[in-house]
């Protein structure tokens, strides 16, 4: 819940992952995105280069989460507002819908991660994001 004070972007920045947490259609997170935006992923156990999606690129995947996952939680755990800029730190879980290399469906994945978004016209358009998996297995 957002308090009366909280800063506006702070308040975007969690409806936006509410709308990526019940796996909304794209259409639904574009409303959120800049169309000048960037998603860059640090290398993590999922991406091991990394990755930097462009706006279609970035709805792509949430196409593409839908298919994988039956379902996803964020938990924001801290936010904080620097005028354009804002940091959260947040603990994700997602249930697999299908097998994911070793992994079954139904299992239960999970991550600590720090996101950095950056505002434009009340938009994102940046997000860099640190995902910490815990072990895959």
């Amino acid at each position: 819940m957002e308090s009366l004070d909280e800063h506006p972007n702070i308040t975007t920045a969690r409806r936006y992952h509410e709308a990526v947490a019940r796996l909304a259609a794209p259409e639904e997170l574009e409303r959120f995105l800049h169309p000048d935006m960037i998603h860059s992923q640090l290398p993590n156990a999922l991406f091991p280069q990394g990755a930097d999606r462009d706006l279609t690129a970035t709805l792509a995947a949430s196409t593409q989460a839908r298919a994988l996952l039956a379902g996803q939680q964020y938990q924001v755990i801290n936010a904080v507002a620097s005028g354009d800029q804002v940091a959260l730190e947040v603990k994700w879980s997602g249930t697999l819908a299908a097998p994911f290399g070793d992994l079954p469906a139904g299992h239960v994945m999970r991550a600590h991660i720090a996101a950095f978004l950056e505002f434009r016209d009340g938009k994102i358009i940046a997000q860099r994001n640190y995902d910490c998996y815990e072990p895959l297995a």
